[in-house]
């Protein structure tokens, strides 16, 4: 099984970087000029990562593949703790699920949070499939 962003979400995102480039190139004042760049700078920034770190959870027989800006992880399934946080912003509740490793004394754990966003799927019904494949996907 695997969970990454939706395809069309990189393009949608370097859309908005290339039509706020324009903008900003447009914009009289010296300081919307910035603001407007930067803002076409983090849509770029976002669009480059969602593009890179496909996918961003692989789930095999084994354990867990994890991929993010440091590089792809492997989680063995014995050391890994399955979880669905919930809490609540802005006047809803956001989950994420949340990878966390038994902690050994070569090394302190791992902790990976991963959204709605980032998967492309509600984190509790990938939780769901991950704990009923755990045995054998």
């Amino acid at each position: 099984m695997r969970w990454s962003p939706p395809v069309v979400l990189p393009v949608v995102l370097a859309a908005g970087a290339l039509l706020l480039g324009l903008v900003a190139v447009a914009v009289d004042d010296a300081p919307g000029r910035v603001l407007v760049g930067a803002a076409a700078v983090l849509l770029g920034a976002l669009a480059v990562r969602d593009a890179v770190l496909r996918p961003r959870l692989v789930a095999s027989p084994d354990g867990l593949e994890v991929r993010t800006l440091g590089g792809r992880r492997f989680l063995p399934w014995g050391l890994v703790r399955l979880q669905v946080r919930t809490t609540r912003r802005w006047g809803t509740d956001v989950r994420t699920l949340e990878l966390d490793t038994a902690a050994d004394p070569d090394d302190d754990g791992l902790l990976v949070v991963l959204g709605r966003w980032d998967l492309g799927a509600d984190p509790a019904d990938v939780l769901r499939v991950l704990e009923d494949g755990r045995t054998g996907i």
